[in-house]
């Protein structure tokens, strides 16, 4: 009797290969700073002559961010001979990315209709998706080519799927606080597509928000309602049936009392317009990340402290960092940059994106004082590195004429 045949060779995995060992020394040497570990050890304050610098209790990559790396990474090395591609950016931050080309990782960029083009994977290539996750269309694609794939996605937005896969079981449209243009809110938007009838709404603030309440509550015009949110909406969304039932949802690295903000709102606007019954049938869930939230909580704890200004570092796409920098600006002048190359010290300058606006750079002559102390706040998103961080340090003091002694 013939022996069964061997099982196939795996072609997903979710928990790397086992290699942490061997890609450490090289995460170490890409992306630790020495700068942080000095703040660090001083309760996270560096003073050199008149110039203070705080950096919040949380910032930096989180552990999520850690382990795409360093999956990535793991990758790299597992499959030494085979080509690999990745679905998008890993995360939000451009070192992070080009670090990845530089390993002989494809990074595939969304065409002008804004989906990737699989057609040139073959089933011997090595595919790994982002942080932020995929579109269930994009992973059955990538699953019927047969070719490896090695998935990324961060615990907390498999969490958000869980609750937008339940409100689709059950019947609710997902209400669903992000942009709809992000990677995850993508993700996450398509899990509803799962369910027959399941339907779904993107807002990317309160104010749009407000304009789902107005119309749950018999205002504003269907043909308008439909026209702004027709690229944020499931196929299909008709206003007056799929606004019935509602579940909230939110893309996890969005300003957190926003979401709960919305929420609350939503809820009530169901009250009012159809009764008490209707509010206890309305589902939400906080499902910002953990990481999102130690940060956010962290950078407000530090604007409690007298501060001269702000610098928030991260990639000018990253929506946590600029969550971040949304709140500092409320109460400081904020400075939200890529990286340390938007610090000029012999100019005297900063170019940063000016935060609550979208797409909006400005370059700021002058904005240290060139004397006298000052105090200056400091975090960074979820996906910047600690040498970036560094680096940004360096030129804040560099800026002042001054430099951190070596140990």
């Amino acid at each position: 009797m013939a022996p069964p045949p061997a099982d196939p060779q795996p072609t997903y995995f979710r928990k790397g290969f086992g290699l942490k060992a061997d890609v450490q020394d090289e995460l170490t040497s890409d992306y630790n700073g020495h700068i942080v570990d000095v703040l660090r050890e001083q309760d996270h304050t560096l003073t050199v002559e008149d110039v203070t610098i705080r950096l919040a209790q949380e910032f930096g990559f989180c552990y999520g961010v850690e382990r795409a790396v360093e999956y990535a990474y793991q990758t790299r090395k597992k499959f030494p001979d085979r080509r690999l591609l990745l679905v998008g950016e890993i995360i939000h931050n451009p070192h992070v990315n080009a670090k990845l080309r530089g390993m002989g990782i494809e990074i595939l960029e969304r065409t002008e209709a804004g989906e990737f083009d699989f057609s040139g994977i073959r089933a011997e290539d090595v595919v790994i998706l982002p942080a932020f996750g995929v579109t269930i269309a994009a992973f059955e694609a990538l699953r019927d080519i047969g070719c490896v794939l090695v998935d990324t996605t961060c615990g907390s937005v498999l969490n958000v799927w869980k609750r937008v896969e339940a409100y689709g079981r059950d019947g609710f449209t997902a209400l669903i606080h992000g942009k709809y243009h992000h990677e995850e809110t993508r993700a996450t938007a398509s899990q509803m597509l799962r369910f027959p009838g399941g339907h779904y709404i993107v807002v990317r603030h309160m104010d749009e928000a407000r304009m789902v309440c107005e119309y749950i509550e018999g205002r504003g015009s269907r043909d308008e309602f439909l026209a702004h949110f027709a690229n944020a909406v499931s196929p299909g969304f008709d206003p007056d049936v799929h606004l019935q039932r509602v579940g909230v949802a939110n893309q996890t690295t969005m300003l957190a009392r926003e979401s709960l903000a919305i929420a609350e709102a939503v809820g009530a606007s169901i009250e009012r317009a159809r009764g008490v019954a209707a509010r206890a049938d309305f589902r939400t869930f906080d499902t910002i990340c953990s990481a999102t939230q130690e940060r956010q909580d962290a950078v407000l704890a530090l604007l409690e402290e007298p501060l001269d200004a702000m610098v928030v570092i991260g990639g000018f796409n990253s929506s946590n960092t600029i969550s971040l920098a949304a709140l500092c600006a409320e109460r400081v002048p904020t400075y939200h940059i890529e990286d340390a190359s938007g610090i000029d010290p012999e100019a005297r300058t900063v170019h940063f994106r000016v935060a609550g606006v979208q797409h909006v750079e400005e370059t700021k002559a002058d904005w240290l004082p060139a004397e006298g102390p000052v105090r200056i706040g400091l975090t960074a998103g979820a996906s910047t590195p600690n040498n970036k961080i560094g680096e940004a340090v360096a030129r804040i003091l560099a800026t002042r004429g001054l430099a951190l002694q070596p140990a």
